[in-house]
């Protein structure tokens, strides 16, 4: 029986699941996708990326009703198939992403305060560093006095993400030309390189656009949990799903439909916020001073609420055990102080040098999504260990599409991205072990193997950068 109770409506539901996933990567995707691919294979990327991202939020809404106990997020079922080293992984990696993000906000949002003041162009000189390191600690020392869930705060963000993605969306629509979208539908046409677009086969195509379609999906876990706030069952799933399909729907549309209105090479040579300058472009600067107000005001808000984040991520896994829990003391206003300092001198580095590479927004996003990719992997292996264990097969299926999603975007995407990740762990099973000390608990000879695989894995990444193979620039 589907149990009616005090809680949030479907259609309240959804649109805060769509507001919770709607971040800065949409702003930029239109020149990151055609920089990639032609209209047709970006097409079918958003078919494959969309059909992974559905698995796992099968996944999670299925692990959500029949494992409401596991209340740590989603490392939490990384726990409960794999142990404390498996929960770690999860949880250190989303960390790791989550401040990621944080580094790409900070590109962005200064690439878009340099539309009105040309000292912070392109977002990523001394001068936009200084500033953003600012926004860093100001919004670090604002959550650590507890002040991260004022719900008008969040209202604020949402209109000034929503509003200028449909304005963006009404005048591409307008300046659609069906000729100038089909010229070069598949890629087959030779591109000037200097422009930014890469030529290769459809496949190939469809592989250069996967790390920006996950960075823009990043947050989407957020729905199991909204879900549990759902007044019944029946609108926790309903929400779920159509709050997904509308996603989707908003993703492919404003990364999709610019080919009708500018060239390919156009909309890779676009700098950031890519929308920004598309509607320059095409309607007048007004266009690119309403998309860049919107966005710096919508940075400012998510920042804050995944600032955050990180920290509430690491006081869960300590919750748990499996990091020392000096990581999860909280102090007066219930905020986890240790961890937010950390967190604040980590992003203060990272954001320095960014000094050194070229694409700093890309490199950031790139990153952040090799990271979060762990933990969604272990969302779809412990759905099959769960349902095997059920004789559940219709969502073991599920599951295991959902890995062998993940496990692809790894591979074939991501796998340099995925070694840099590696090397966090030098130092995070350092933590894990000092958190396996504090509560006289033995690191297994199982444990002792996976943690050796990763740091050979971590060796190698090192070597790669060393000499040049992987650039970092």
């Amino acid at each position: 029986m589907d149990e009616q109770k005090k809680g949030i409506g479907r259609g309240e539901l959804i649109a805060l699941i769509v507001s919770s996933c709607i971040g800065t990567g949409i702003f930029g995707i239109t020149s990151d996708v055609a920089a990639a691919a032609a209209p047709g294979p970006a097409l079918l990327a958003w078919i494959f990326v969309g059909i992974g991202f559905l698995m796992l939020v099968l996944s999670l809404n299925n692990l959500s009703e029949k494992r409401p106990d596991l209340t740590s997020g989603i490392f939490s079922y990384a726990g409960a198939g794999f142990g404390p080293l498996g929960e770690f992984i999860s949880g250190w990696s989303y960390w790791l992403s989550a401040w990621l993000g944080n580094i790409a906000f900070a590109t962005m949002l200064m690439s878009s305060i340099g539309t009105f003041f040309p000292t912070f162009k392109g977002g990523q000189n001394l001068p936009s560093i200084i500033i953003a390191i600012i926004f860093c600690w100001l919004l670090t020392i604002l959550v650590n006095n507890g002040v991260e869930s004022a719900s008008f705060v969040n209202m604020i963000g949402t209109i000034c993400k929503v509003l200028p993605l449909v304005i963006f969306i009404i005048m591409m629509v307008v300046c659609f030309k069906a000729g100038m979208f089909t010229a070069d539908f598949w890629g087959r046409v030779a591109n000037n390189a200097s422009r930014g677009t890469t030529t290769g086969s459809v496949w190939e195509q469809m592989k250069g656009t996967l790390m920006t379609l996950i960075w823009v999906f990043i947050g989407v876990e957020g729905a199991s949990v909204m879900a549990s706030r759902a007044k019944s069952l029946t609108a926790a799933r309903e929400a779920s799903l159509i709050s997904f399909g509308l996603l989707v729907v908003i993703y492919v549309l404003i990364s999709i439909l610019p080919y009708g209105a500018l060239t390919r090479a156009e909309l890779a040579g676009m700098g950031q916020p890519a929308i920004g300058h598309v509607l320059q472009a095409t309607v007048g600067s007004w266009g690119s001073i309403l998309i860049n107000v919107g966005l710096i005001i919508s940075t400012i808000v998510s920042w804050l609420s995944w600032t955050m984040l990180p920290a509430e991520t690491t006081m869960l896994v300590a919750d748990d055990k499996v990091m020392p829990k000096i990581w999860g003391k909280v102090n007066a206003k219930k905020a986890p102080t240790t961890s937010l300092m950390i967190t604040a001198v980590l992003q203060t580095i990272f954001l320095f040098s960014l000094l050194f590479t070229d694409k700093a927004y890309e490199f950031a996003y790139s990153l952040c999504s090799a990271a979060i990719l762990f933990s969604y992997l272990f969302v779809g292996l412990y759905q099959m260990k769960y349902s095997s264990a059920h004789q559940e097969w219709g969502q073991f299926t599920i599951g295991l599409l959902s890995a062998a999603f993940m496990f692809a975007c790894m591979f074939l995407a991501g796998w340099q991205e995925v070694l840099l990740v590696s090397i966090s762990f030098i130092p995070g099973f350092y933590i894990y072990y000092l958190a396996c000390k504090e509560n006289d608990r033995k690191v297994t000879t199982a444990e002792k193997w996976t943690m050796a695989l990763i740091l050979i894995l971590s060796i190698i990444a090192i070597w790669l950068v060393a000499n040049g193979t992987i650039a970092i620039s």
